[in-house]
């Protein structure tokens, strides 16, 4: 070993530099880190594995001896969440970092439901729960959206159950894994890509169930906005009474198991039939019981003195009738009398003005050939052709002159 500045001259050799990462890595201390376990080999009695942080993107390499594994209490298997005791390891010959693992432990429940709680809390303060926010699902929906585990036994019972309940019901699925790191994101995915498909009328997110550990992606924060952001209603069937994951909760409903989820999404065509029937069958029976009711009511009304003879009407305003009658005959009679008096009168004013009275009386009305009537002797001069018009008829004469 040397401490000599390392220079383009004097250059140190590869084990010395992995030598100096060594020493100075090995005066570093324990740490106490969080993550998930996606990988968990065991060889020679050694663990060899990675520890993926939650929430970032970032990973690294842990190494456990034997004599520690054996120390363990607890049995741990890919996917499990975990904090790890953790010094830094540098391997000089193979010139790799690792962190060498002296205790490991799984995350405790209540730190697990606290940090639930706190999530829940927000998100309910967010008003993502509130009831007002739910959407009432189709009636019948044409093509439903499901969201599971790639050949899972809750997409067999979602799809048979409906089928089973409305033959021509149509399912779009997006697969997607429902534990794990991968869960999360994968969920979101396909609850956005079902969702921006415009033939999508609900959508269901269904497991069989699980234990708390594995429900966990449910209750991410990713997912549960994803599902309250979504347009389309939103079935929950998680399929797990004891725990509810926060999906259930921003979910439009939720349904205890997938085969509930069916059951509540799709309706059963024999029901609707029966249904119908029984429709039918009140409506006829209330269409009756009314008509009878109407009968009954004529009948009641034509059985009242005043419609069952009928010719009292009659025979009481006779008498009037014969009044009205003659009374109209006499008013009609002295109108028709004092009309024709007038037109006698008029009749008589008429004819003292009518140039016939005047013809009457020994008069002629003397008119020229162009039937102007002759008023002064110069009119007519000599050889004029006269007409003269008498009392009855006229004749015609000439004119000798003016006299």
């Amino acid at each position: 070993m040397t401490d000599a500045p390392a220079t383009r001259e004097a250059p140190w050799p590869v084990a010395l530099l992995s030598g100096k990462l060594k020493e100075y890595l090995d005066r570093l201390g324990t740490v106490w880190v969080e993550g998930e376990l996606t990988q968990w080999g065991v060889s020679g009695g050694n663990v060899y594995g990675k520890l993926k942080d939650l929430e970032a993107d970032a990973t690294i390499s842990i190494t456990m001896w034997s004599s520690v594994r054996a120390r363990l209490s607890e049995q741990f298997t890919q996917g499990d969440h975990v904090i790890a005791l953790v010094k830094p390891s540098w391997w000089v010959k193979g010139g790799s970092l690792s962190m060498q693992v002296f205790d490991l432990k799984h995350v405790g429940l209540g730190d697990l439901l606290e940090r639930l709680e706190r999530l829940r809390a927000q998100l309910a303060a967010e008003g993502l729960f509130d009831a007002g926010r739910k959407r009432r699902l189709p009636f019948l929906p044409g093509v439903v959206g499901l969201v599971t585990g790639r050949d899972s036994d809750a997409e067999r019972d979602v799809v048979r159950n409906a089928r089973l309940r409305w033959p021509s019901v149509e399912f779009r699925v997006a697969y997607a894994a429902v534990q794990g790191d991968r869960s999360a994101p994968e969920v979101v995915a396909a609850i956005r890509r079902l969702d921006a498909d415009p033939e999508v009328e609900v959508i269901i997110v269904a497991r069989g169930g699980g234990d708390f550990q594995n429900l966990l992606g449910f209750s991410d924060e990713r997912v549960v906005r994803a599902a309250a952001a979504a347009s389309t209603p939103i079935v929950s069937a998680i399929g797990h009474e004891a725990d509810r994951p926060l999906l259930d909760e921003v979910a439009d409903l939720r349904a205890s198991t997938p085969t509930d989820a069916a059951k509540r999404v799709v309706p059963d065509v024999a029901e609707e039939l029966v249904r119908v029937e029984q429709a039918r069958a009140r409506l006829g029976m209330r269409l009756a019981s009314m008509l009878t009711r109407e009968i009954d009511r004529v009948g009641h009304l034509r059985a009242r003195p005043a419609l069952a003879d009928s010719g009292w009407i009659v025979d009481r305003r006779a008498e009037d009738l014969t009044r009205w009658v003659a009374r109209g005959t006499e008013l009609v009679e002295r109108c028709i009398e004092r009309q024709t008096a007038r037109v006698g009168e008029l009749r008589g004013h008429l004819r003292g003005l009518s140039p016939q009275a005047t013809l009457d009386r020994g008069y002629a009305i003397v008119q020229g050939a162009d039937g102007q009537v002759i008023r002064r002797a110069v009119d007519a001069p000599a050889a004029t052709i006269l007409r003269i018009a008498l009392a009855e008829g006229a004749i015609r004469a000439r004119s000798d002159g003016a006299e």
